[in-house]
């Protein structure tokens, strides 16, 4: 059985004329048949690509690009899932889903300024899969593993190794920690992807923090709605269900990804009461135009998910292909003031290296002045304001 899928240019959302992938069978049931300009791809549905060849007979990568990377593979991990493969246009040398996803031999290149632990994790963290940054919440990273590994991940030297994820002693004592401190009011389940573990396993996670006093809420950062819509089962929500709110934080980059099957998923999680946030990385060549981040935000909104954080990338080793300048950020960012509403506009964020948390780095728009303030409205304009 094949399900059919056209690609109908870069920044279009792909419209799926027949059979309904979030409901495919695993395994070998069901092959996806992308058709590009009168020639075919066909993705097994019910594996990941993780080798050269496996890229390469999917279309992805030329055949003799296949040594190099599996070089890539030795050193990072990778997975792209049916669903996001489906949405690869070969055609387009730069197509921006791709471009997040199909490894590069330049991975293998660093620059002097790259980090294997960019945002400081190691430096925050008390005990295995815990990272204290804040006063007030702490990450809890259960697992190691995700649907895709993106080529621009800032923990790519940690993700994919099982020897990395937390076993049940180093749970449990993560949960002590968070008991013994009252003044922690959010655990926040990271990874690696938190989705990516067994429905069993990820409600025992979610009961268990439900079951501390002082959490007020349990916030989950993940791609598998995106990633792979068809994990967001009932099963899913059920293991997910708890006394406190569970929100829900989607990564997705570029419009493209937000697919029919996605949007689906995004609805079956709002339904059964999980709230909607996104974070987004802005990416040279993916995302780092006025238009398309425009475009993404509004798709965002129009799925009932708030715009949240849009990060600059970080400082990962072998990523030096996705960074821009912080100026073009601030400029971008600020481009969206007057084009967007307020209900798209995410807050864009550094994260200081070392540890030391996220910083906002938008345009400022209000400057004190010897007698009053002087603020700058969307179309640039300067006016006096005597507030206090």
């Amino acid at each position: 059985m094949f399900a059919h899928y056209r690609l109908s240019g870069r920044n279009c959302i792909m419209r799926r004329p027949s059979a309904d992938l979030s409901a495919a069978p695993g395994g070998n049931g069901l092959f996806v048949r992308v058709r590009i300009s009168g020639r075919n791809a066909i993705v097994n549905s019910g594996s990941s690509l993780r080798s050269g060849s496996e890229l390469a007979s999917a279309g992805l990568v030329r055949p003799e690009q296949a040594a190099k990377i599996d070089a890539v593979a030795a050193r990072y991990a990778i997975a792209i899932p049916p669903a996001l493969a489906a949405l690869i246009d070969r055609n387009d040398p730069d197509d921006p889903i791709a471009r997040q996803f199909v490894p590069d031999s330049a991975e293998l290149e660093t620059t002097p300024d790259e980090l294997d632990d960019p945002i400081g994790d190691e430096a925050r963290s008390p005990v295995k899969g815990l990272v204290h940054r804040y006063p007030d919440r702490v990450l809890l990273m259960p697992t190691m593993s995700c649907q895709v590994y993106c080529r621009y991940c800032f923990r790519r030297d940690r993700v994919g190794r099982a020897a990395e994820a937390p076993g049940d002693e180093d749970l449990e004592a993560a949960f002590a920690y968070i008991e013994e401190r009252p003044r922690i009011a959010e655990a926040i389940l990271t990874g690696g992807d938190p989705l990516s573990l067994s429905d069993a396993r990820l409600a025992r996670i979610v009961r268990r923090l439900d079951e501390i006093p002082h959490l007020l809420n349990i916030r989950i950062h993940t791609r598998a709605p995106v990633a792979a819509p068809a994990r967001v089962t009932e099963a899913l929500l059920d293991a997910l269900r708890a006394s406190k709110p569970v929100w829900m934080v989607l990564h997705c980059n570029h419009a493209r990804e937000l697919s029919a099957d996605v949007a689906a998923a995004c609805g079956r999680l709002t339904e059964a009461g999980i709230p909607l946030l996104s974070q987004s990385v802005l990416l040279r060549g993916v995302n780092d135009d006025v238009d398309v981040l425009g475009e993404l935000m509004r798709r965002f909104v129009a799925l009932k998910i708030k715009p949240y954080y849009l990060h600059h990338p970080d400082r990962a080793r072998g990523t030096a292909r996705f960074r821009l300048p912080l100026a073009d950020g601030r400029r971008l960012v600020d481009a969206l003031r007057g084009r967007l509403s307020g209900l798209c506009q995410p807050t864009y964020v550094v994260d200081i290296p070392g540890g030391h948390g996220k910083a906002p780095v938008a345009e400022e728009r209000a400057s004190a002045s010897a007698d009053g303030w002087v603020l700058t409205d969307f179309k640039g304009n300067r006016h006096r304001y005597d507030g206090i």
